[in-house]
């Protein structure tokens, strides 16, 4: 959390309008149909070279998708890919022990902080991003994501996808209590303090459990509307400022008093608001497609969802950029970015064109693995500025 700047919540407001998130991204999908108009060179000579690439999707569907991608990639190219697939919380541990062995994988997707931590380690080869930009076109990009990843001007990895924390309500309970839908923490927690019904239903659920990349995530998401820089832009910890304190309580106080009273993480916040015992629930917009029932591993559970699966789809609102109700803070919200990272070592060529085709030709292939939360940060191609 400290290596993030406040420049993503900029990414997020400036390039994803989040209620519209899924609408974008099917659009995208209709406008691009498989890998016409997109010019790469993937195709021109083939080799018998094998690279690793790890991921950050670990879900069995995804991964499997990807498998799929993947070999395309290798029917056109030659070079054959060993994936493994890694949780964010694992990453860290498993970077640190293949560097130890010596055995990094040549490509891996990446968030934000992690692009920097490794290309300051010296472990990224930002010469063949750079090469990659190049043939591709870097106008074909997103100026904001370009900076994001960039150290001194030059980017250190290439931009895939992003997404913006949400937080999610059951406009239901809302309507039938006389609430507006929330814009403020303020207006958050007087809805969790109105509608937690000790026993039976939580008024909000929230990341609580220590050390977790998803508590981080939520933690920072309230800590940007209460106006929490919490790295400053000379890359200072600013947690001891007025505004972070008032993050912090603001935190403990909804957890202490209206969520639930056991820790709570990635899985257990979306197994109570699947359930129906919580009002509201901050998470990634990569939860939308479970909510409406569509994936079998993480069904919605509530009474009503046993007669209709997408009913908490139904009843519930999306919020993304909050404000803190309080003084004239700005709304903002917590944004993720994700990025290839190519590896220097032996195998950099290989490498690069894999990061290629998954910018252009199987582009669409791995945004469509969760359209709702991997937004496009590449527009299009040299042929079609808006194609993806």
């Amino acid at each position: 959390m400290g290596d993030r700047r406040r420049s993503t919540t900029a990414l997020i407001r400036r390039a994803i309008a989040l209620t519209a998130l899924v609408v974008a991204a099917i659009l995208a999908l209709g406008a691009c149909g498989g890998s016409g108009g997109t010019a790469t060179t993937t195709g021109e000579h083939r080799t018998d070279q094998t690279i690793s690439v790890w991921i950050l999707e670990d879900e069995p569907a995804r991964v499997e998708a990807t498998r799929a991608d993947l070999r395309n990639f290798t029917r056109r190219t030659g070079v054959a890919v060993r994936l493994r697939a890694l949780s964010d919380d694992d990453l860290a541990g498993a970077v640190a022990q293949a560097q130890t062995a010596g055995t990094l994988p040549d490509v891996m997707q990446l968030p934000l902080a992690s692009v920097h931590a490794y290309a300051a380690a010296g472990l990224l080869d930002s010469q063949a991003a750079g090469e990659v930009l190049e043939r591709l076109g870097d106008q074909t990009f997103s100026q904001t994501a370009l900076s994001l990843v960039s150290r001194d001007g030059i980017p250190a990895a290439v931009p895939s996808d992003g997404w913006g924390e949400l937080l999610i309500y059951r406009r239901d309970l809302f309507r039938a209590a006389g609430l507006p839908a929330p814009r403020s923490l303020e207006d958050v927690r007087r809805a969790a303090r109105r509608l937690d019904e000790p026993g039976r239903r939580a008024g909000i659920t929230l990341a609580t459990t220590p050390g977790e990349t998803f508590t981080a995530q939520t933690f920072e998401h309230v800590a940007l509307a209460a106006g929490c820089q919490v790295v400053d832009d000379q890359g200072k910890v600013r947690l001891t400022s007025p505004a972070c304190e008032r993050a912090f309580r603001w935190y403990a106080d909804v957890a202490r008093h209206y969520a639930p009273r056991t820790l709570q993480d990635v899985d257990t916040t979306r197994e109570t608001y699947f359930a129906g015992k919580a009002a509201m629930i901050f998470w990634s917009p990569f939860l939308l497609d479970a909510m409406a029932g569509l994936r079998d591993d993480a069904l919605p559970t509530c009474p009503q969802c046993r007669r209709d699966p997408a009913f908490l789809a139904r009843n519930s609102g999306l919020v993304g950029a909050l404000r803190s109700g309080t003084g004239s803070s700005p709304a903002a919200q917590f944004g993720e970015l994700s990025s290839w990272g190519i590896f220097a070592g032996r195998n950099v060529g290989a490498a690069a064109r894999f990061v290629e085709y998954m910018l252009s030709d199987g582009y669409m292939s791995w945004l469509a693995l969760s359209p709702q939360g991997k937004y496009p940060v590449r527009t299009g191609d040299i042929a079609d500025a808006e194609c993806f």
